[in-house]
């Protein structure tokens, strides 16, 4: 088969034109170079209201031993956290948390997504279901997913929420649809899973639990660092 010039030229074109415009859509800038990053064993407090550390609890965390990035010469500055540990309200009460922290979305913040952690740990989901969570007067409630989940005799509701960027995500498709929104403004988006738990209570006064406790720790973040956590709520 002949091509003409005309041909030739405009397939030429094309190609041109399709790796210009894969090379301008292509995300390029980390949105966690922008800011200076945070140290969150320091941002979470220890102790806030009637809440005080357990250092012999420790939070369902994934297996995978596998890092959050690789290496480059920006790892010094910006790096991946996690945050696991157990609190009491000295009642008798125990709420879990873990705080995963990377500068992109990549497969170790993803394994931390609690269908999945959980799953990998032994546990069976039992429920699931989406729900709103205020967590100060006049601000816009929060997005949650809520689980259900049991490992032989025990049982864990969980309260979770993803942030990507300066958007909460609720599941993995949200997340995605968050992610090309700034990729295609060409920015890498940062993330961060908020995860709380609680062990020997039934699902509906456990949720309780943890909307109190997920309120008292909110209210204890400073704010200049508190978006970290609930992005910029619309």
């Amino acid at each position: 088969m002949k091509f003409n010039p005309f041909q030739i030229t405009l397939a030429s074109f094309v190609i041109i034109s399709s790796a210009v415009l894969a090379k301008v859509l292509t995300p390029h800038e980390l949105m966690a170079r922008t800011t200076a990053s945070l140290d969150f064993q320091k941002v979470i407090p220890q102790s806030f209201g009637s809440w005080t550390l357990v250092p012999s609890i420790t939070p369902v965390t994934p297996a995978e031993p596998e890092g959050f990035v690789q290496p480059d010469r920006y790892s010094a500055k910006i790096y991946s956290q996690e945050v696991a540990r157990g609190y009491s309200d000295g009642h008798g009460n125990t709420v879990m948390l873990l705080v995963a922290y990377g500068p992109v979305q990549n497969y170790r913040l993803k394994a931390h997504r609690p269908e999945i952690c959980y799953t990998a740990n032994g546990f069976q989901v039992l429920d699931k279901f989406k729900a709103e969570f205020s967590y100060r007067n006049g601000a816009k409630p929060l997005q949650l997913t809520r689980l259900t989940t049991q490992r032989e005799t025990r049982l864990e509701p969980v309260s979770y929420w993803m942030r990507v960027g300066n958007d909460i995500a609720t599941g993995p498709l949200e997340s995605q649809i968050i992610r090309l929104k700034y990729g295609l403004r060409g920015l890498i988006p940062d993330g961060a899973l908020i995860r709380v738990s609680t062990v020997g209570l039934a699902p509906d006064e456990a949720f309780k639990l943890q909307d109190k406790f997920m309120r008292d720790l909110l209210a204890a973040v400073p704010p200049d660092k508190l978006r970290f956590l609930i992005g910029l709520p619309g």
